[in-house]
């Protein structure tokens, strides 16, 4: 069996540093602020841009270039026989469609993954990706194994802010209004496709309460999930600079979940630009087959 190249990007919120220890290769995202271009991590700290979002400057996302892609790629078939290449969810982004369409020219040898994934749970599938080649997968079968399991994972945010969702144009100036007058925490989804209201709820405390209940419905329910969920992954998610709030989270959820690692890692800037800082999520995603 040929060597196979697991490329993902940086929406997986899988850093340089922790690539290289995975055997994982990141593209990083390209954001433009105030019309200068920027890399998430290699020239945009996470710091850097909620200074950046704080102070109202003009953030738009985009995707990788067509030639930072195939430069990638042609140098890594110098040296591997396969790639599996993991964008961020198509229904987020046109980057999947653009690497689909790219890889045909590749006889093949570059299995572009629609998995429908961003965050920790696009994390998992790389590592998921990576694991599978090790073991003797082919690319086209680690493919068809992430997109068949694309569905498998659920993500809920609460968000601290709704002036981002608001300036963005993700919902209506009246209903961000409301939400602000009366202190509501919104609960959003994003069951593969898109960012979608899930709940309001008054507190921090009850928002919490509704993404966990929400989390243990859908691995008893949809993933039949085993007793103590030993087939799901868990790991929680938050936007901004400050962990405090998260970690303190996690130790709830840990004790809830004690025999789970429970991987804690920064919102992809992709989503954050989009929500803003001090939002915090929580996620599950079904294991890894044997």
């Amino acid at each position: 069996m040929g060597k196979i190249a697991i490329v993902t990007d940086s929406n997986s919120g899988i850093t340089q540093a922790e690539a290289k220890e995975l055997g994982i290769y990141v593209i990083p995202m390209p954001f433009y602020i105030n019309e200068e271009l920027f890399y998430e991590e290699l020239t945009l700290s996470q710091e850097e841009f909620y200074k950046y979002l704080g102070e109202n400057a003009e953030i738009s996302t985009s995707m990788p270039s067509i030639a930072d892609v195939t430069e990638l790629w042609e140098n890594l078939l110098k040296e591997y026989d396969e790639i599996v290449h993991i964008p961020m969810s198509s229904g987020l982004s046109s980057s999947c469609q653009t690497a689909i369409a790219l890889a045909q020219d590749y006889d093949g040898k570059i299995q572009v993954v629609d998995n429908k994934r961003i965050s920790v749970t696009q994390r998992q599938s790389a590592i998921d990706a990576k694991t599978m080649a090790d073991a003797g997968t082919s690319a086209r079968e680690i493919r068809r194994y992430l997109e068949d399991t694309a569905a498998d994972s659920s993500i809920y945010i609460t968000l601290d802010t709704l002036y981002y969702l608001k300036k963005g144009g993700r919902i209506t100036p009246a209903a961000a209004a409301l939400g602000t007058l009366l202190r509501l925490k919104p609960v959003l989804q994003i069951q593969g496709e898109k960012l979608d209201a899930y709940a309001k709820s008054r507190t921090l405390k009850a928002a919490k309460s509704t993404m966990l209940d929400a989390i243990h419905k859908d691995m008893t329910e949809r993933f039949q999930a085993t007793e103590n969920a030993d087939n799901m992954h868990i790991a929680m998610a938050f936007s901004g600079t400050d962990r405090t709030e998260i970690e303190s989270w996690k130790e709830e959820v840990q004790k809830l979940y004690p025999q789970h690692d429970i991987v804690v890692n920064p919102l992809s800037l992709s989503i954050s630009c989009h929500i803003g800082p001090g939002a915090i999520a929580i996620t599950c995603t079904k294991k890894l087959a044997d």
